[in-house]
């Protein structure tokens, strides 16, 4: 009797191991680059005013060797769109900085490009125990090494991209309000709060990398009819029936991506592209772009 049930037991960790051996490679060899298009139609224009279509990038975490995300960002950038908003952490490591810039180039939408940085951006990663993010009483440490964010600005904003560092921006009737990354703690909320002799603007949007509470909440109170952020990967790790496990912010799971309400305004919240080059992993959470066309209500 003990024998069979010590073999039963092996049995089952056995299985149990198999089945998490095979999660992994899924999500490591297929879902990661599993790419999709989220399209998302936005109620928030006066009525009478035209439709405005908005490609929402975010978290690339672009390596060198990057050849299946490069391709799928030249697919997007093919795409017929009124703006191009970009939520941050475009480079994965210090090499890249060429190939996301040549990448970027592509995009030549109608109106305009806008883009804000994230701490990956700044901060080149390094291996962490993931555990980590489970603690609610994690420190964010800011890390060691520096990826090159100045010469990512200057490229940027030479192609004519505006790079909305903690500034305003008006392109056409188009009122934008970046905040520089609030995970990493450089985020200026004064930004968001429209100067009093402001011309009106058909649509305000508020643009951040990290989908914290404290900036979601001051662009609500300034009448921002969209924000768009990213960093939260969808998650990264998701189980079904139950969702995101984590949100890396203090953002509740079930806004960790996708289309919602915050209060007065619409929440685009972007899964983003990519994974850091240490944690290439990704389960029930496709790498995504947003395409969103903004309506009247």
């Amino acid at each position: 009797m003990g024998t069979t049930a010590a073999s039963r037991a092996g049995m089952a960790l056995g299985t149990l191991a198999a089945a998490g051996a095979a999660c992994v490679a899924y999500g490591v060899v297929i879902e990661r680059h599993w790419y999709r298009l989220r399209r998302e139609t936005v109620p928030a224009l006066e009525p009478g005013e035209p439709p405005c279509t908005i490609l929402h990038l975010s978290d690339f975490h672009l390596l060198a060797a990057d050849t299946r995300r490069l391709r799928f960002l030249a697919e997007l950038a093919e795409l017929p769109a009124d703006l191009v908003v970009v939520t941050g952490d475009i480079l994965g490591e210090p090499r890249a900085l060429d190939a996301a810039l040549q990448s970027m180039a592509r995009f030549r939408p109608k109106l305009g490009a806008v883009a804000v940085l994230g701490s990956n951006d700044y901060y080149a990663p390094r291996p962490r125990n993931y555990l980590s993010y489970f603690s609610r009483k994690r420190t964010r440490r800011l890390p060691r090494g520096y990826n090159p964010w100045r010469e990512l600005v200057d490229g940027l904003e030479g192609m004519g991209w505006l790079v909305l560092a903690n500034r305003r921006a008006r392109i056409n009737d188009i009122d934008l309000a970046g905040l520089k990354d609030p995970h990493i703690r450089l985020d200026d909320l004064t930004v968001a709060v429209p100067p009093s002799d402001e011309q009106p603007a058909s649509l305000r949007i508020g643009v951040v990398h990290s989908p914290y509470q404290r900036c979601l909440n001051a662009f609500e109170r300034s009448g921002y009819q969209l924000v768009l952020a990213g960093h939260t990967h969808g998650g990264q790790v998701r189980v079904p029936g139950i969702g995101a496990l984590v949100t890396n912010c203090d953002l509740p799971r079930d806004r960790v991506r996708g289309l919602s309400r915050w209060g007065s305004t619409w929440l685009n919240v972007s899964g983003g592209l990519g994974t850091s080059k240490y944690a290439p992993f990704r389960f029930d959470c496709r790498p995504e772009a947003s395409l969103l066309t903004v309506v009247p209500v």
